[in-house]
């Protein structure tokens, strides 16, 4: 049964982790089961088209961003994808061959990443983000992978809507469809993939379900989790075995023993408890923690996420992703494309 969400109609409860909390990304998704195994130059007929270079692409639509050693890279609408080499004052738009929206970007070093989107594709650069090429995309799903996390140059795995879980051994030239490794009958999106420090995997998603793994990937427990709505990120901690998993609604919840049990964090802001969905998170160098959400929540955690500060930026606008400038501030995307911030979440002031 669908349901209106900001103004859109999707075929199940918001799909997808970020891009189902900012309406200008919503698209609509039908319900087609998952492919077998494929090679990575399965399904790749359609004519290539590149990325549109913009110079308003720095104010469109952005998803994700990430670090690529020094270098910030971030994906988002339209196949964009920039990079900056000065934290985050000059960004260069990228070589990209594709059009579609990219939700997700994961660099295991400094030179090699993957993103992934829309028609399932999964895009690869050797060269810090600079240029890109395609390593897989299946159209027949008809839906998107939602996160990616490596473990090294050869071992990945991607998540997405439907329960997708595919896995690559030898750095994305073949990904093979492992879903049926999950206990997701149900086909429950999957929004977000994490690793957890000195514990093992996390996978996050549809009405509250948890799915954690010891041995890199290769087996999956599925948990009962403390909230039935859905999740759309999670993020270990510096301490061991801790993570933090967060949706809908301000909800976010933290466990000590790697999801055994959990507690609800309390976010309070100015005018009562927090309500915005929560989108996005990093781990700071010093151990902090930043979640940002919609209606522009900047939250942040000096205490391994035990107790959160929170701020509302003035200008309302829905975050997706955050992370570290390099130089004390924060880089912000969302609708409205990329932005600078304080410590806080705030406009830094100009010199």
């Amino acid at each position: 049964m669908s349901e209106p969400v900001m103004g859109w109609v999707v075929c199940r409860p918001r799909a997808a982790r970020r891009v189902a909390m900012l309406a200008t990304a919503l698209s609509l998704l039908g319900a087609v089961a998952l492919s077998t195994a494929v090679q990575a130059a399965s399904d790749t007929t359609a004519p290539a088209v590149s990325a549109i270079e913009s110079s308003k692409a720095i104010k469109g639509l952005m998803i994700d961003v990430v670090h690529a050693g020094k270098r910030l890279v971030a994906v988002g609408d339209r196949g964009h994808i920039l990079y900056s080499d000065d934290q985050g004052s000059h960004w260069t738009q990228a070589k990209v061959p594709t059009r579609q929206l990219l939700t997700a970007v994961f660099f295991i070093d400094d030179k090699h990443g993957w993103a992934v989107g829309h028609d399932a594709q999964i895009l690869a650069s050797t060269d810090g983000g600079a240029t890109w090429v395609q390593q897989f995309q299946d159209l027949k799903r008809e839906a998107p992978l939602l996160d990616i996390w490596f473990n090294d140059a050869s071992h990945g795995l991607a998540v997405g809507a439907y329960g997708a879980l595919i896995e690559t051994t030898d750095g994305g030239t073949t990904w093979n469809d492992v879903s049926d490794r999950l206990d997701n009958e149900d086909q429950y999106h999957l929004n977000a993939i994490a690793a957890i420090k000195d514990a093992g995997l996390f996978i996050v998603g549809e009405q509250g379900s948890m799915f954690r793994s010891s041995d890199n990937g290769q087996t999956w427990e599925k948990l009962e989790g403390p909230y039935e709505g859905s999740l759309f990120g999670v993020i270990g901690t510096a301490q061991p075995q801790t993570l933090l998993a967060y949706g809908l609604r301000g909800n976010l919840y933290r466990s000590s023993d790697f999801g055994g049990t959990w507690e609800q964090v309390e976010l309070n802001a100015a005018r009562g408890a927090l309500e915005f969905g929560l989108s996005g998170a990093t781990l700071l160098d010093d151990g902090s923690i930043v979640v940002v959400g919609n209606g522009g929540s900047v939250v942040v955690s000096h205490d391994d996420g035990l107790t959160f500060s929170v701020f509302n930026r003035p200008d309302r606008i829905s975050l997706s992703a955050v992370t570290a400038a390099g130089n004390g501030n924060l880089i912000l995307v969302g609708q409205g494309g990329v932005r600078v911030a304080t410590s806080a979440g705030a406009e830094p002031t100009k010199q």
